[in-house]
Formats: structure tokens, sequence, C-alpha cells
């Protein structure tokens, strides 16, 4: 039996490791901020009647400009964004690689500052773009200042920041933003993945595209709208940045019956972001709890706590396990980070915590 490495793969991926968080069967899975909520029982309802009348369509190709949907995101997103700032995918991530495909590739650089979502670095590393890295500021957040001596120094192609960010939660300012989009000439590309998490009034960087036409907000349908599993992630931009996605898409990207399951969820947008508020209240609870028990919960404004303190990250990881809870080790030294659930799933968390005693398992 051969393996990988009997393979010819390019050499750039050899030692490389696949996005790996874990799949398992528990009671409580508080791992991959999941939006745990059910969706409201009329809104499935409605998005199973439309998937019932794409599949009777099913035998055609769909809508490549995936014309509704674009609308439904621009009307959605408002900013007086029109569809043609509008560019979607199966999930953010293939905006991600979509992005790099357009702008990065074999000779290009593309920055960003770790700890940060992981798959920045796998689609880098499969897309041929070299990954180079800056240090955070204290607490991990980043100045506009910090984020200017990086730009300056590794002259990058492309920017990366995750605002919120995963899996820390900070917040990325905007006057770090602007200033990183005034320092290159290359693409900035924002990952507002848990946009609709951050405090109520807080800006989003779609207030900065009108004049940046280098400047990129993605998004995505998997956290608010509790839409993991659809894969459905879009993006913001300047209508010459839709055409350059364009050139490397797949002819027929996005199936009919995600189209059709995004835009009747769209349609539901009131009731699906209710859930949000709920989120954000178990977040904050986790925040007050956590610091109780004896931890250091970091700032968030996203759907999920980073939280320090812990002797041995991994025994309490296993030991929560063991209770059927299913949390996550980012790799950060002495911390976990856990996805704010109902309150049913928060309370069973803390408890197992509680539990365990400060400092968690040893």
């Amino acid at each position: 039996m051969v393996s990988l490495s009997d393979l010819p793969i390019r050499d750039d991926l050899r030692g490389q490791t696949p996005y790996g968080a874990p799949q398992l069967h528990v009671r409580y899975a508080l791992n991959v901020n999941e939006n745990t909520h059910p969706i409201p029982e009329d809104t499935a309802r409605h998005i199973v009647e439309s998937l019932a009348r794409a599949v009777l369509q099913i035998n055609r190709y769909p809508d490549r400009e995936f014309t509704v949907l674009r609308e439904a995101l621009a009307a959605y997103l408002g900013h007086e964004l029109a569809p043609e700032n509008i560019w979607a995918g199966n999930g953010s991530n293939e905006i991600i690689q979509q992005t790099l495909q357009a702008f990065g590739g074999p000779g290009r650089k593309v920055l960003a500052f770790p700890p940060t979502y992981s798959m920045h670095a796998i689609i880098a590393h499969g897309s041929g773009t070299e990954w180079v890295e800056a240090e955070r500021d204290d607490d991990f957040e980043i100045s506009a200042a910090t984020a200017v001596a990086a730009i300056e120094r590794e002259q990058p192609d492309v920017v990366f920041f995750c605002a919120p960010n995963n899996p820390t939660g900070t917040p990325v300012p905007l006057q770090t933003i602007e200033a990183a989009y005034a320092a290159t000439d290359g693409i900035v590309f924002v990952d507002e993945a848990y946009a609709e998490f951050m405090p109520e009034g807080a800006p989003s960087a779609l207030t900065l595209l009108a004049g940046r036409e280098r400047l990129l907000v993605s998004r995505t349908m998997s956290k608010a709208f509790a839409f993991a599993g659809a894969r459905l992630g879009y993006l913001a931009a300047d209508p010459a940045v839709v055409d350059a996605f364009r050139l490397v898409r797949l002819p027929y990207h996005l199936s009919a019956l995600t189209q059709a399951a995004a835009v009747a969820a769209l349609e539901h947008a009131p009731a699906m972001l209710a859930m949000v508020d709920d989120i954000r209240g178990q977040r904050d609870r986790l925040v007050v709890e956590l610091a109780q028990l004896g931890y250091r919960p970091y700032e968030s404004w996203a759907n999920f706590v980073l939280f320090g303190g812990l002797d041995s990250p991994k025994a309490t990881f296993e030991a929560l396990l063991e209770r059927d809870i299913l949390v996550r080790d980012v790799g950060i030294p002495g911390s976990l980070r856990v996805t704010a659930g109902t309150r049913g799933e928060t309370s069973a968390f803390l408890a197992a915590l509680a539990e365990l005693g400060p400092g968690g398992a040893r």
C-alpha cells in the first residue's frame, strides 16, 4: 500500500496537514462554532418547499450568475450595495480560495496575523501562495501601526484580517483596516464570518468599501443563519473584483439546491437572526462565569470564547469529552475555545468545568 509521500505530490505540499477539527458524536458539540439553535419550523418548511421546486428542474444547469441570490444578499447587507458587488461560493472557504487563485499564487505573498483562522494558511499553501506572518499586539489585538509595519516589512500581495478573529474573538478596528489599505497596493481581505455577533451598532468593514476597489469583505451564512450544512459564503467588493472571480471559478459552481435554500433562508432573515441575540447572551454569560470560575476569558465579538488559565488544555479537553462535551484545542498555550450554544448547552459546559475545579483537569 502506498502513502501520500510515495505520490508525485507538489513539493510545497509535502508535510502539510489538512483541516482537522474532530468530528465526534457527543451530546454537546461546542467545538466548531456552529449555531446550535434549531431553524424555526416555518422557515425550514419554506426552505424545503423551495428545494422541492428546484429539484423539478435539476436536469438543467443552475443559473451560472446566481442572479436572484446576489440580489437577495445585496438587499440583506445594505450599505447601498448592488448585486454587481456580490459574489458567492460554497462556504466562505471557497471565497478565500478564489481570492488567492485570482490575486495570489506562485511568486506572491499573503500576510496574516496568527493565531487566526487555520484555513487561511491551508488555502494559501494549496494555491501556491507564500504564507508570511506578523505578530499581534497584547491580548491578540492588531493596531494600525502594527499592521502597517508588517506590510512595509513583508510587501505582501494580499493581506488577511479575520474580524472578529477566529479563534480569539478579537475585533479588528476599522482604523487598522484603513491604514493597511493605504499602506499596500495589493488586496486587503477582511473575513467577517462572525459579523452578526458583533455588539449592536459596531461598524462593519462594509462601511469602508466605497472608493476602495482593492478591499474585499467576506461573510458566511454558516454561523448566524445556522446554515453550516448548506455551504454558502459570500463576498462584497468592487464589481471589478467580481469579474476577477469569474476568471477562476468553476462553471456552475453553486448548485441549484444551494441557491434555492439560501434565497429562501434570506427571506426569513429577521427570524433567523433572532437567534443571534440569544447566542450573544450566552457568549457574554460564558465570559462572566468563566472568570468567576478562575479562568481568563478573552473579549469576544464572535459566537465563541477563548479562555486561558488551564494547567493542561489536553487533560481538560479529554475530561470534558468524557462528560460528552466537545470543545476545541486551538493550540494556544493554556487555553481552550468553546462555542456559545443554547442555554442548556452552556450550562452543561460550565457545570462540567466547575466540577473539574480551578485550572481544569491535570
